[in-house]
């Protein structure tokens, strides 16, 4: 009869609610954060117009020309060529200058951008040798941007929020991504594309702000610019030698290229296929991203560090429910579909970009990211024009069946390659610490097993 009372205390010190409560509050901590709240709230405005003219300029090319496939890839090609160009430099300059000034000048260039795109539009001015123009003006701005806003997050916060900041990061994103293209379809079959593009170019204002109220007295790793010490030969050596580095780099290059043109391939689908409108078609990009959100959110509320198991899982799962898109009857179960999509494609972004910052050198992340970015985005001048000319060919499913197959296949044959690597170097050098990559272990390895190269408290 003792044993009774012990039992409500035992159920108690086991529940498993217990850990849930930890990430609302993990959540909470990094959004009490100041200068991380500021900054996401104007990257959330500042995207929601980024999502509206992206929408819109593949409503107007299509317009422009007659529904061609390949003019839209054209055109998303020409606004990520600069990433393979100059992203890279975006990633010298991000470790050589202070970030939140080279992310104000790039901001305010993407801003003018978008107005002169808008004005053009208006006034009936505009045509496809300037929307190319104002594209490719547009990725030139990006690829200098991206790699400092995302190595910045690691100086809004403290090391041990970093993975949240991350995960939050990609949710706004993905809010933005619901609303932004929802809102363009409403907007171009009410107003036209021009109205967008102007929407756009106001909307940077608010990140603008943001990054101007920024306080440097703040928790971060506030890593000070090295001058004359910003070598690209170091950030890829630092990559071909660390496992966690390699291998999300690597199967995001594959992944962004072939499995990541959603952008080409949903426009194409809701017109060429399904034979719908602007609003259709927002409607199919809201699902999308409505199922990244919810990837996002999930991401967010596990409060697990990440692994690179779960990105080769979900790089498969992705690539299956991207080849399924392709073979949906209808418009119904296109649009169901796309939000588990979306929830898959989000997780494997979200998990390569932590694993990416997670594991590389303070003084480095800058130049790792723009390898990163490089590889995300700058495969697209590639992949985007072949998703075109595959649509224009066999039909626009048949782009999706293409990018499914490939960014499953790929994920997997990465993992065997490098895990085989890992076990290579494990033979002839006897180092315990490379067995215990997050390659082979599961979440819940303990921190003491885990690599000590530069290792968050949370890792």
């Amino acid at each position: 009869m003792s044993a009774h009372p012990r039992m409500p205390a035992r159920r108690t010190t086991g529940d498993p609610s217990r850990p849930k409560r930890r990430v609302p509050n993990a959540v909470r901590a990094t959004l009490a954060v100041r200068n991380f709240r500021r900054y996401l709230l104007g990257q959330l405005t500042s995207n929601i117009g980024t999502w509206m003219q992206r929408a819109a300029q593949d409503l107007l090319v299509l317009h422009i020309t007659g529904n061609s496939g390949s003019a839209v890839g054209i055109v998303t090609a020409l606004q990520f060529l600069p990433q393979t160009l100059f992203g890279l430099t975006g990633g010298i300059l991000a470790d050589r200058f202070p970030k939140r000034r080279l992310l104000l000048l790039t901001q305010a260039a993407m801003g003018v951008q978008s107005l002169l795109l808008g004005l053009l539009t208006v006034t009936g001015a505009v045509n496809l040798l300037s929307v190319y123009a104002l594209a490719f003006a547009l990725g030139t701005a990006t690829a200098l941007d991206s790699p400092a806003r995302h190595a910045y997050i690691s100086e809004l916060v403290a090391r041990e929020r970093v993975a949240t900041a991350v995960t939050l990061n990609s949710a706004q994103f993905n809010v933005a991504r619901i609303l932004g293209p929802a809102t363009a379809g409403l907007t171009v079959a009410i107003f036209g594309t021009g109205p967008v593009f102007l929407v756009n170019a106001a909307s940077y204002l608010a990140v603008l702000y943001g990054l101007i109220t920024i306080r440097s007295d703040e928790p971060g790793d506030h890593s000070q610019p090295l001058p004359g010490h910003t070598r690209l030969r170091d950030a890829f050596r630092d990559i071909a030698s660390t496992p966690e580095l390699l291998l999300p780099i690597c199967v995001i290059g594959f992944v962004g290229t072939f499995g990541l043109n959603f952008q080409v391939t949903i426009s194409l689908v809701a017109i060429t296929v399904f034979h719908s409108g602007a609003a259709a078609f927002g409607y199919l990009s809201a699902a999308y991203a409505l199922g990244s959100l919810i990837g996002a959110i999930h991401g967010a509320s596990r409060g697990k560090p990440p692994t690179a198991r779960r990105l080769v899982t979900t790089s498969v799962v992705f690539g299956g429910m991207e080849t399924a898109l392709g073979l949906m009857p209808g418009y119904g179960t296109f649009m169901v579909l796309l939000v588990p999509t979306g929830f898959a494609a989000v997780i494997v972004t979200s998990t390569a970009n932590a694993l990416t910052q997670l594991h590389s050198d303070p003084h480095l992340r800058g130049r790792v990211m723009s390898v990163y970015f490089l590889v995300l985005l700058g495969g697209t001048p590639v992949g985007a024009p072949l998703v075109g000319l595959v649509s224009d060919a066999l039909g626009a499913r048949s782009s999706l069946v293409l990018g499914g197959v490939v960014s499953a296949s790929s994920a997997l044959a990465l993992s065997v390659l490098i895990t085989g690597r890992i076990r290579q170097l494990t033979r002839f050098t006897g180092l315990a610490s490379v067995t215990s990559s997050p390659l082979t272990n599961d979440p819940g390895t303990p921190a003491s097993a885990q690599p000590v190269r530069d290792r968050p408290a949370d890792l």
